[in-house]
C-alpha cells in the first residue's frame, strides 16, 4: 500500500510538472504580444472617451458609430464584445500607440492622410465626414460664407480652427478646449456657431441635454475619411475592409448610424457615404 502511494504521488508530480510546463509557454505568448495575436481572441481597440455619439466611456459602458463599426469589425475578425479591451486614443496619441503595440487598431474618427501612412497603416474608410457648422435651429447660417462678423467656436489646435483662419479672416474665432464648452456657450447666447466635422457635430447634438435646441447645417466644405488606424505592416487590412463592405452591405451600418445622431437633425453627404474601402496596400 505504502508503495502504491508513493508511485500514485510520483505521477501527480510528473502531470503537474508537464502541465506548469504548458501553462508557462502559454503565459509567455500572452505577454510578448496581445492575446489576438497569441490566439485571436481578444482585440485591444483606441476608440475617443469624450466623443458623444461616435467613441463615449459611459462609466464602463462604451457606445457611438466608431464603437459599434468597431464591434462589428471584431465579430467579423472572431472576438466577441466580451473580449474586446476598450483603450482611450487621444487624437495626439493615436500614431504612438499602434507604434508601441498598446493597441491592435483604431476607431476614433481618425483621418487617412499620406503623414500618417508614413508611420501607421489604414483599412476603410468606413465612414467620409466633412466639417460643417452646428447652430441654434432657430439660426439662419446656411455655411461658412454666412459667417462674415460672427462668433464661431471651434477646438484650439485643432484643424477645423485652422481653417477657418486660413479660409474665413472675417469670423471671429473663439476657441474652447473642448466642443462641448462651445455647444455650452453656444447655449448661452455667447456664439453663433461651433465648427468641426459634421458627424461629430451630429453627436453633440443628439445628447439628451442638446435635443431640439440644435441643428447641423448640412453643407461641409472639406473631406474627412475616417480610416481604421493599423500598426505598420498589420496583415489585418483585407479582413477589416472586407467586414466594413459586409457591415454596408447588410444595413448595419445605416442602423448605426441612425442610431447614434437621432435627435440632432442630421443627415449624412450621400454623395461620398456610405464609402468604398480602399485598396489595402
Amino acid at each position: 500500500m505504502q508503495k502504491t502511494r508513493y508511485a500514485a504521488a510520483a505521477l501527480a508530480a510528473v502531470a503537474a510538472l508537464t502541465l506548469s510546463a504548458c501553462g508557462g509557454g502559454d503565459s509567455a505568448e500572452s505577454e510578448s504580444g496581445s492575446s489576438a495575436e497569441a490566439g485571436g481572441e481578444s482585440l485591444r481597440i483606441g476608440i475617443k472617451f469624450d466623443q458623444p455619439g461616435l467613441g463615449y466611456d459611459e462609466g464602463g459602458s462604451y457606445s457611438g458609430f466608431d464603437v459599434d463599426v468597431a464591434k462589428y469589425v471584431a465579430n467579423e475578425l472572431g472576438v466577441t464584445e466580451e473580449n474586446i479591451e476598450w483603450v482611450e486614443a487621444p487624437s495626439a496619441n493615436r500614431e504612438n500607440l499602434l507604434s508601441n503595440n498598446q493597441v491592435d487598431m483604431i476607431f476614433a474618427t481618425y483621418s487617412i492622410t499620406d503623414t500618417r501612412k508614413e508611420v501607421v497603416d489604414f483599412a476603410g474608410p468606413y465612414f467620409v465626414a466633412g466639417q460643417d457648422l452646428l447652430v441654434p435651429t432657430d439660426s439662419d447660417i446656411a455655411g461658412p460664407e454666412d459667417l462674415e462678423g460672427k462668433n464661431l467656436c471651434s477646438v484650439t489646435g485643432s484643424t477645423s480652427a485652422q481653417k477657418i483662419k486660413d479660409q474665413y479672416p472675417g469670423v471671429q474665432l473663439v476657441e474652447q478646449p473642448g466642443y462641448a464648452e462651445c455647444v455650452t456657450a453656444m447655449g448661452g447666447g455667447q456664439i453663433d456657431a461651433v465648427t468641426t466635422d459634421d458627424i461629430i457635430l451630429a453627436g453633440l447634438a443628439a445628447q439628451e441635454a442638446n435635443a431640439g435646441k440644435f441643428k447641423v447645417v448640412g453643407n461641409t466644405f472639406s473631406e474627412e475619411n475616417y480610416g481604421v488606424g493599423l500598426p505598420k505592416g498589420s496583415d489585418r487590412c483585407e479582413a477589416v475592409n472586407e467586414a466594413i463592405t459586409k457591415m454596408i452591405d447588410d444595413g448595419a451600418w445605416d442602423e448605426a448610424i441612425t442610431s447614434n445622431t437621432e435627435g440632432a437633425d442630421y443627415t449624412f453627404n450621400a454623395e461620398l457615404n456610405p464609402p468604398t474601402p480602399a485598396p489595402c496596400a
